[in-house]
């Protein structure tokens, strides 16, 4: 019998070549499209826990999970990796009061550095030399009158967007997160049993003020005057805490008197 190959109309069946050039330049493409795809989800969600971490300060893991609809393992493969970039350190979850059994939960900070790339601490080497220059020239009074001349924008265009908030203190505490928020600070109010509870989750200054508390306190003062009553700084991002926080004790509005503020994180 004749080689089928020979026959008339036969064609003969060609076997796959290994290592064909194109099938295999299409699976490297295709690798790395998954690759780039899955980085840039990475990069995606990385971008929203840094962004929820600016707005609320220290958080834990489950916390962060749960607003991003991640599951813990998710979260934390993400956590780690921002931890080895130095994007964010964890610390012990503060308790107040009695504390239960068992270790205290882990909270997530962003960092300095992950801070500074979100845009806050402008020209913080310079104002800092500006305000060591005052001190050393003016004394601490100079660097008083110059924080407090400082402040005195921000309060008259707060003050402008708090123009129908009424004079219950905690609506006003309500209305100045609004308008702190449109200045870039990131702030939210709410009621807890003693009164009432501004947070403010971004510092464009906290560098300078770490060194120069004087901003923070001509702050805490601007604060008081618009909420319309005495508050009470409970904690600063200058000072190393996630979130500035002020309380705003219930009490009636003290009209035609001064109104004093209370440091308490010093």
């Amino acid at each position: 019998m004749k080689n089928a190959a020979a026959l008339p109309g036969h064609q003969p069946t060609t076997a796959p070549v290994a290592g064909d050039g194109s099938s295999s330049r299409r699976g490297v493409r295709r690798a790395e499209l998954e690759l780039s795809q899955a980085a840039s989800a990475d990069l995606s969600t990385r971008d929203r826990v840094t962004q929820l971490l600016l707005e609320r300060g220290a958080t834990t893991a489950a916390q962060l999970g749960s607003a991003l609809g991640l599951s813990p393992a998710a979260i934390r493969r993400h956590l780690d990796a921002m931890l080895a970039d130095g994007d964010v350190v964890a610390r012990e979850q503060a308790v107040r009061g009695t504390r239960g059994r068992g270790r205290p939960a882990k909270v997530f900070l962003l960092t300095d550095a992950a801070r500074v790339r979100c845009g806050t601490h402008h020209y913080d080497n310079m104002a800092t030399a500006a305000l060591r220059w005052i001190a050393r020239n003016g004394g601490s009074e100079a660097v008083e009158a110059f924080a407090a001349d400082q402040v005195a924008t921000l309060e008259a265009r707060c003050r402008a967007a708090m123009e129908d908030a009424g004079d219950d203190p905690l609506a006003r505490a309500e209305a100045l997160a609004g308008a702190l928020t449109a200045e870039g600070y990131a702030a939210n109010a709410s009621t807890i049993a003693s009164g009432g509870q501004l947070c403010q989750h971004h510092c464009p200054v906290a560098h300078v003020a770490a060194e120069f508390p004087q901003l923070c306190e001509a702050e805490t003062a601007v604060i008081s005057r618009l909420v319309g009553t005495h508050v009470q700084r409970l904690a600063t991002i200058a000072h190393g805490d996630g979130v500035c926080t002020t309380h705003i004790p219930t009490q009636p509005r003290m009209s035609g008197k001064t109104v004093t503020t209370v440091r308490t994180d010093k």
